[in-house]
């Protein structure tokens, strides 16, 4: 049986990121990481051990997500945030740095539900390949084949 606390403690600020990373609204990531460290405790008898701690939360996480987009469409008006960041003014190389960032991201939330969940955990949940494989419950090389093609989709579109 697992020690809650300690992987409350150890996991928590990981799966609001994770959670940041698919909503992009941290409010609903602080409200889903609750969630998901319920269903956890809820749930830790069933534990197997068969995957890393962190990815068997990732995986409730996820879930839980899903539960939330699946509620968010039967109500109208509670859709997601319009906007990603709003670059603040200030010295042109800063400005056109968060350009580029929020063009980035919204090129990046142009991909497909897979693709753009998988580029978001590698470059803003510092998953492994391996991680990201056992989050969908694929293959490390699955994980790697499909970050590079959402990053050949990337570039593609790209300005030089």
């Amino acid at each position: 049986m697992l020690e809650m606390d300690g992987v409350y403690r150890q996991y928590a600020e990981l799966i609001c990121r994770f959670l940041f990373s698919l909503c992009r609204d941290a409010e609903t990531a602080r409200e889903l990481t609750q969630e998901t460290f319920y269903q956890a405790v809820r749930s830790a008898g069933r534990y197997d051990g068969s995957c890393k701690v962190s990815t068997w939360l990732c995986q409730i996480a996820r879930h839980l997500w899903y539960q939330e987009l699946e509620r968010r469409s039967r109500r109208p008006g509670a859709g997601l945030p319009e906007t990603l960041a709003d670059p603040s003014p200030g010295p042109e190389e800063a400005f056109e740095s968060s350009q580029d960032k929020v063009r980035l991201m919204r090129a990046v939330l142009e991909l497909d539900e897979t693709a753009r969940e998988v580029v978001l955990l590698r470059i803003t949940g510092a998953f492994s390949f391996r991680e990201i494989g056992e989050v969908f419950q694929k293959n490390e090389n699955w994980a790697r084949v499909t970050f590079y093609r959402a990053k050949q989709k990337l570039m593609k579109g790209w300005p030089s």
